[in-house]
């Protein structure tokens, strides 16, 4: 299983990597977008929906309002042609307050997961709901990715992306090396909450080589250095109870894996479902960080 993971990882890593500095960011939304469908598709089946029509509006659902917000540019200034009206181009930064549910959302979801796991576990969810909360993180992870390639750059998205996975092999060598307390028994046994520490300490470690480089390069400011490094550690604690959510919804199902398309990692929810809680909260906290230099 190991021997798979390393195999499939050392296939994907320099794909993404391409992805993220060759593709123009049209592109790597459409990218994105179409990744988030595959696992809105995978997301249907985890919670139950089996009819491939109810699968499909799901789809839609989410297809319809990636178009909309990724042409809302667009939108707006034929709104402004149309109606005599150029104020309305100042709305084109409203989008950044749709960052605000998702985020609240999985701080919520963290809170639950760490103080009541055997209760989150019990929860009985109408299907319906549970369409609603992945459509609403799936396509806030589209959405908040997309923004953070688009306006951020390539190695801030890249920075994002290593950040996870490097939190993630931590997790996983600390937990193997030193792991003795069980970090939430009742949803994922496999987790530690040394391996927890060991991700926190390498998502510290890698914002600060990271901050520390760029900050040699363009000179240093203190606060936004704390700032970054502090944002990177809450990230990766949010990522953790990102990946301990879908394990909810699995053990519900009574799945392991949420599919069988990516070997020794499972679907495509399986590999990104820390990445999903950590988008939005990433990119809220670098357009905080940003409005305070």
């Amino acid at each position: 299983m190991l021997l798979q993971r390393i195999i499939t990882a050392l296939i994907l890593v320099p794909l993404v990597v391409l992805a993220v500095f060759q593709l123009q960011s049209e592109y790597f939304s459409l990218l994105i977008g179409l990744i988030t469908l595959l696992a809105a598709w995978e997301w249907t089946n985890l919670i139950g929906i089996n009819s491939p029509f109810k699968r499909g509006l799901f789809l839609v659902a989410l297809i319809l309002p990636m178009l909309w917000l990724h042409f809302w540019t667009q939108f707006l200034e034929l709104t402004a042609q149309a109606l005599d009206w150029p104020d309305v181009r100042d709305y084109s930064g409203a989008l950044e307050w749709l960052v605000i549910a998702p985020v609240l959302f999985w701080i919520l979801a963290m809170i639950l997961i760490r103080n009541t796991p055997a209760g989150v576990l019990k929860l009985e969810i109408k299907t319906r709901y549970k369409a609603l909360i992945g459509w609403l993180v799936l396509f806030s992870t589209w959405l908040f990715l997309s923004r953070l390639r688009a306006f951020y750059g390539s190695e801030m998205t890249l920075y994002f992306l290593v950040l996870i996975w490097t939190a993630d092999i931590a997790a996983y060598f600390a937990g193997k090396k030193f792991g003795k307390t069980k970090l939430s028994p009742e949803i994922s046994p496999g987790k530690t909450v040394q391996g927890m520490y060991g991700a926190l300490i390498a998502g510290a470690v890698w914002a600060a080589a990271f901050i520390g480089y760029y900050g040699y390069r363009d000179g240093f400011v203190w606060m936004r250095v704390t700032d970054f490094i502090l944002l990177s550690v809450l990230t990766v604690l949010i990522s953790i109870y990102g990946d301990l959510f879908f394990s909810v919804v699995k053990r519900q199902r009574g799945v392991k894996d949420t599919g069988s398309v990516l070997p020794g990692h499972g679907g495509i929810l399986d590999r990104i479902d820390s990445l999903i809680a950590a988008v939005p909260f990433f990119y809220a906290g670098i357009a905080v960080i940003g409005l305070m230099s």
